[in-house]
């Protein structure tokens, strides 16, 4: 007996989209689809199946350096999900349900467009204030601002007196801060990959805050000043904010 193969055709994985994309299911895959209203408008792109393979029907991608967008599609009704990516960072995303659409807003992203320009000219897109302050280069502030706003709505203490300490320190207050949990983290940089190279703190459940360094000793202090002064202590030199070659 042959063995079958266990991907399903493009009729069967399409089934369930008949109704809201025929469109999509004539072409076989929205990869075809938006390459096909790609071509139609000579944007010069090349469509790509996503990474995953459960997606392959019904998900594509364009890259081009550090920038790429990816589209998939809505079961529920005709609606083309869009998100535009820059160095690891998500910088807009939107909804619509023309094709042609979506192929004119991932050419507008890949041809450098800024973020303003793009969601003025595709206004099912959006973008937000991290978004734009990493196009501009200057997402830390951005970030510690964020964080400070957020320890105060967590009516936290212990957390928002660590955060107010660490923003105090001239040192910590250039990398880019970042939570897991109830823990502080500091990366040399606010855009992927994000160090994991330097201490981190988090305040202990009953009482105090354990510090973590990366060699993986652990120290734990009474308050939050005493802290941050380990982490501050514990940088190594090399501990500032990156910046790309030029």
């Amino acid at each position: 007996m042959s063995e079958q193969s266990s991907d399903p055709s493009p009729n069967d994985a399409l089934r369930a989209y008949e109704t809201h994309y025929p469109d999509v299911v004539r072409a076989g895959s929205l990869q075809n689809a938006l390459q096909a209203a790609a071509d139609r408008a000579g944007h010069g792109l090349t469509i790509a199946l996503t990474s995953s393979p459960g997606w392959r029907h019904v998900a594509a991608t364009v890259a081009d350096r550090d920038r790429s967008a990816n589209a998939f599609m809505s079961q529920h009704d005709r609606t083309f999900l869009v998100d535009c990516w820059a160095g690891g960072i998500h910088m807009a995303t939107g909804s619509t349900a023309d094709l042609s659409e979506v192929a004119g807003a991932m050419k507008s992203w890949l041809s450098e467009s800024g973020l303003r320009e793009l969601v003025t000219r595709w206004n099912f897109l959006r973008t937000w204030e991290l978004a734009l302050a990493h196009e501009r280069g200057d997402a830390i502030p951005v970030r510690w601002r964020r964080l400070r706003e957020a320890a105060t709505r967590m009516n936290d203490t212990p957390f928002q007196q660590m955060v107010e300490a660490a923003f105090e320190q001239p040192r910590l207050r250039v990398l880019s801060p970042g939570r897991s949990m109830y823990c502080l983290t500091f990366s040399r940089r606010a855009a992927p990959p994000i160090c994991d190279d330097l201490p981190r703190v988090m305040p202990v459940k009953h009482g105090g805050y354990r510090v973590w360094f990366p060699d993986g000793t652990l120290e734990t202090v009474d308050d939050a000043r005493q802290a941050i002064a380990l982490i501050v202590d514990g940088l190594p030199d090399d501990a500032v904010p990156w910046t790309p070659a030029t």
